[in-house]
C-alpha cells in the first residue's frame, strides 16, 4: 500500500494538467511512496489522451459529465487505498520535496488531520491559502465595492489571515482545497468531501468538521505549491460565480441550521446581490474589451 494518493480533478485544463503531472514525477519522494489519480470531468481538450499517452502510470478515471469538484475527488478517495490523500488542483504544481515533506510531517504529527502547504502565485507572491472561518462582515468587504472603498478593512484582513506569519507552521481554521493533505483515518470518521458543494466551500467545510472532533488543521510552509488561480473555472466564469455564491449559502445553512429567518434572508440577499454585481461587472469589462479591440 502506498503512503499518499495524489488526486487531481481536471476539466479542460490539458496544458496545466501536464505541468501538474510533470511536477509530481520530476522529483519523486525518497522515503514516501505515492500514486497519482486523475479524475477527468468530461474534458474536450485532449486531456485524457495526454494522460494516457504521456503518463500511463497515472490511475485515470473518466466521467461522462462534469460531476463537480467534490464528487470527482470522492471517486478517487473511495477507489484508492492509502494512508493519506493529497487533493491537488490541475492548475497547481508541487515544488521539489513537497510530497516527502508533507508525508513525514503527517507521520510525526498524528493529531494534524489536515495539512496545507505554502501556496504561491505564478509570480512567486504569496497566495492566502489559509484562512479564518468566515463571518458575515467579511462577505460585505471581500471582493465588493465596500472592500474597494476600504481596502485595509479589518474584516477582510482578518479573514485572509494577513496578520499571520506565513513563514511558520501553525494551526489555522481552514485551508484552500487547491492543495490539501488529509489523513485517511479522518475521512473514515467524518466522511469525505460534502457533495452538496458542487465546487467551492468543500474545503472550509471539511476543515470545520475536523475541528469539530478535536483534530487539527495545520499550515506547513516547508512544503510549497504554485497555483494559477481559476485557470480551469475561468473557462465558464459566470457559472462558477453562481456556484461560488450558492456554495457559500449552503455552507452558511449547514453551519447555522437553526438560524433566524431575518439573518437567513440577509445572507441570501447579500450573496445573490454580490453574485449579480460580479456578473454585471464581468460582462461590462468584456464589452469594453471588445470595443477597444474594434477601434
Amino acid at each position: 500500500m502506498n503512503d499518499i494518493a495524489v488526486i487531481v480533478v481536471n476539466w479542460n485544463a490539458c496544458v496545466d494538467l501536464k505541468e501538474c503531472l510533470q511536477s509530481l514525477y520530476t522529483d519523486p519522494p525518497g522515503d514516501i511512496s505515492y500514486e497519482v489519480w486523475v479524475v477527468d470531468n468530461a474534458s474536450e481538450d485532449g486531456s485524457v489522451d495526454m494522460v494516457r499517452t504521456e503518463y500511463p502510470q497515472v490511475n485515470l478515471m473518466e466521467n461522462s459529465t462534469n460531476v463537480g469538484f467534490s464528487k470527482a475527488n470522492n471517486q478517487a478517495i473511495q477507489a484508492s487505498n492509502t494512508k493519506y490523500v493529497f487533493l491537488l488542483n490541475s492548475d497547481a504544481a508541487v515544488h521539489p520535496g513537497t510530497l516527502e515533506t508533507l508525508g513525514k510531517y503527517a507521520n510525526a504529527n498524528p493529531t494534524s488531520a489536515i495539512i496545507g502547504p505554502k501556496v504561491l502565485n505564478r509570480d512567486g507572491s504569496l497566495q492566502f491559502s489559509c484562512r479564518r472561518f468566515p463571518v458575515i462582515w467579511a462577505g460585505f468587504f471581500r471582493n465588493t465595492l465596500l472592500g474597494r472603498l476600504a481596502p485595509n478593512n479589518k474584516f477582510a484582513r482578518a479573514y485572509l489571515m494577513e496578520d499571520f506569519d506565513h513563514s511558520k507552521t501553525g494551526n489555522v481554521d481552514w485551508l484552500s482545497g487547491c492543495a490539501m493533505f488529509i489523513r485517511r483515518d479522518l475521512i473514515d470518521i467524518i466522511g469525505p468531501l460534502d457533495e452538496r458543494f458542487y465546487m467551492y466551500c468543500e474545503d472550509v467545510d471539511i476543515c470545520w468538521r475536523a475541528w469539530n472532533i478535536g483534530q487539527k488543521v495545520v499550515y506547513m510552509p516547508d512544503a510549497v505549491v504554485t497555483h494559477a488561480i481559476g485557470r480551469s473555472s475561468d473557462k465558464n466564469a459566470e457559472k462558477m460565480i453562481v456556484e461560488f455564491h450558492r456554495s457559500w449559502f449552503e455552507y452558511d445553512k449547514k453551519r447555522h441550521p437553526n438560524d433566524n429567518p431575518l439573518r437567513r434572508a440577509v445572507v441570501f440577499s447579500g450573496l445573490w446581490l454580490r453574485a449579480a454585481i460580479r456578473i454585471f461587472n464581468r460582462r461590462n469589462a468584456e464589452r469594453r474589451q471588445r470595443k477597444s479591440e474594434t477601434k
